[in-house]
């Protein structure tokens, strides 16, 4: 049955990351019918979802790697940098004022519930205002204090916070869906790094089952590459006003199940 459950929690996982759905709350959810995970185990898998990214945005990377003598190649990484700088710091100032994420699901429930109400006022406020898909460092320092929400706020979805921001400074939406597609490679992939080489270091207090992560991220890594694939069009023609009514009942959902 572990292996079972490392399939189920992998499709999960490669289905919510990159959709404002929130992840973590999903992840919560199946926690009622599913083996409790480990923090590490919720923090690699999230590994496989950003491999689905890295090959969906081949073309993109590839110019940052061997194109960066390129003007606008340089400016968008090093927007990017900034963005991924600042959620770094602050991530770091957190974790030394001692933040410890909450242990009671119901946080996360109110913010998956209060995330898809917001989303529907900013779709709302943004519906006649001009939009633009030129990424400004000022959207970029933006984008990236607001990825520290869903840190200290899990269920808050990461991804949702980072697009919905960018679309409130004027960001298009296919523009902000790709910028923030693009800023969870590094985060995501460091957030794994960090937590394995703890592991390592010192050790989880309980035997690590890396079958089964490796497993988990590698369905992961499949589901969200069609996943990722299909939001990229839809934000084409389409707003996140679904995801936000889905959003909502989700949080309902939630609430009921752990009162």
């Amino acid at each position: 049955m572990d292996w079972v459950t490392a399939i189920l929690l992998g499709v999960i996982e490669g289905v919510t990351e990159f959709l404002p759905i929130s992840s973590t709350g999903h992840l919560l959810l199946a926690e009622h019918w599913l083996p409790r995970q480990t923090d590490l185990f919720n923090t690699v898998v999230q590994t496989g979802a950003v491999l689905a990214v890295i090959a969906l945005f081949t073309q993109r990377i590839r110019g940052f790697l061997f194109a960066w003598r390129d003007p606008a190649s340089r400016d968008y990484l090093l927007k990017l940098g900034l963005a991924f700088g600042i959620t770094g710091v602050g991530g770091l100032m957190l974790k030394k004022a001692g933040f410890e994420l909450p242990e009671s699901a119901v946080p996360v429930a109110l913010a998956t519930l209060i995330g898809g109400v917001l989303i529907l006022v900013i779709e709302r406020w943004i519906q006649s205002r001009p939009a633009t898909d030129e990424i400004t460092w000022k959207i970029a320092m933006i984008v990236g204090s607001t990825q520290l929400l869903a840190a200290v706020f899990p269920g808050a979805s990461r991804s949702g916070v980072t697009i919905m921001a960018a679309l409130m400074v004027g960001l298009r939406r296919p523009a902000a869906t790709e910028f923030s597609f693009l800023l969870g490679i590094p985060t995501l992939l460091a957030a794994g790094a960090l937590q394995v080489f703890s592991a390592i270091r010192d050790g989880t207090g309980e035997p690590i089952n890396w079958g089964m992560i490796a497993v988990s991220t590698a369905v992961a890594a499949v589901t969200a590459f069609g996943v990722v694939k299909w939001l990229l069009r839809f934000v084409q023609s389409h707003t996140f006003v679904g995801f936000a009514w889905y959003r909502i009942v989700l949080g309902i959902v939630m609430l009921l199940a752990v009162s």
